[in-house]
């Protein structure tokens, strides 16, 4: 039965080592996450391989001959046995409670000063802003190795769910509610912001970029994004980071959104609802139940966009939708 059990334990130890369950870790959270997952993988190879020695041990020591149709033999239960597989299993799952417990708590803890970055998710698009830095805006996330970040999120439209695989830890984003985590980068690198929570037909182009930088290049960056952009905000920037492109098919854009109107006859939509172009446009992202266009449902597009495009943003996406189509 040791045998069996062994040669079980290494096969299915094999397995788990040999195959790259998971990404490479880039946070201390992540490193948590990793030796939880591992303490349990181990404790779990090492109750199945006694399951099927047990087991494959039984099956040779007490089958039946093939013309013995008796009875098994009466038997009462031990003590003995009862105890240990009620104690044993039960000192293994308070031990995994207990370490699971510790790592959340832990992962939980931002330090003394935290870089706080707090997240807008909607429809299909990630923004961040950095309320300690002078209210910085980016649609790309960006932060400082070794430095812990406490993100503090909330969604515009549905729920939303916040994973950076490489760092570990997952968070859903709520309508009306904010929710936070703490990350603490331990590599430089570029990364992927994904979201995991299906939240509409455009779930799957709802990607962010994140780089991790040293403590000198992220200084650097923050005083890039402190200065005006040359020639203003780009209204093509703004299109990309709003997520419109997963939603509405705009050639300039190169998107095929479907889910909304296209945005390749603008004059013509705009005449149809008996408006002049810009105002049209405008109306049309921040308050799209004025105008539904024939075919499409209301409450289709999210009403937010008022609140998180800023004045300078929304002027360069009306500019942007409307020159490209004069």
């Amino acid at each position: 039965m040791a045998a069996i059990g062994i040669v079980t334990a290494i096969l299915v130890t094999l397995v788990a080592v040999l195959i790259p369950w998971l990404p490479s870790s880039a946070s201390v959270q992540m490193d948590r996450i990793t030796f939880a997952y591992w303490f349990i993988t181990v404790v779990s190879i090492g109750i199945f391989s006694l399951v099927v020695a047990v087991i494959a041990y039984s099956m040779m020591a007490f089958r039946a001959q093939p013309d013995d149709e008796s009875d098994g033999p009466p038997i009462h239960g031990h003590t003995g046995l009862e105890v240990m597989w009620t104690a044993i299993p039960a000192v293994i799952v308070i031990a995994i409670g207990v370490l699971s417990a510790v790592v959340l708590s832990r992962n939980a803890e931002a330090g003394s000063s935290p870089l706080t970055v707090k997240v807008y998710a909607q429809q299909f698009a990630w923004r961040f802003e950095y309320p300690d830095e002078g209210g910085i805006r980016s649609n790309e996330l960006v932060l400082a190795v070794d430095r812990s970040t406490r993100f503090e999120m909330t969604a515009a439209d549905v729920i939303h769910s916040f994973w950076i695989p490489q760092m570990g830890q997952k968070q859903d984003l709520l309508p009306g509610v904010e929710t936070s985590i703490v990350v603490t980068p331990t590599r430089e690198g570029r990364f992927t912001l994904v979201c995991t929570e299906l939240c509409g037909l455009g779930h799957a182009t709802m990607r962010a970029p994140v780089r991790v930088l040293s403590d000198t290049a992220f200084d650097q960056w923050l005083a890039d994004q402190r200065e005006p952009a040359p020639g203003g905000t780009d209204g093509a920037s703004v299109f990309a980071s709003a997520g419109c492109g997963g939603c509405h098919a705009f050639t300039p854009a190169g998107s095929k959104g479907a889910i909304g109107p296209s945005l390749d006859d603008l004059a013509a939509a705009a005449q149809e609802a008996g408006q002049p172009l810009e105002a049209f446009v405008r109306e049309s992202i921040v308050d799209p139940a004025a105008y539904v266009p024939p075919g499409f449902k209301p409450g289709s597009m999210p009403e937010t966009f008022g609140q998180s495009l800023s004045a300078d943003e929304l002027d360069a996406l009306v500019a942007y939708l409307t020159q490209t189509k004069e």
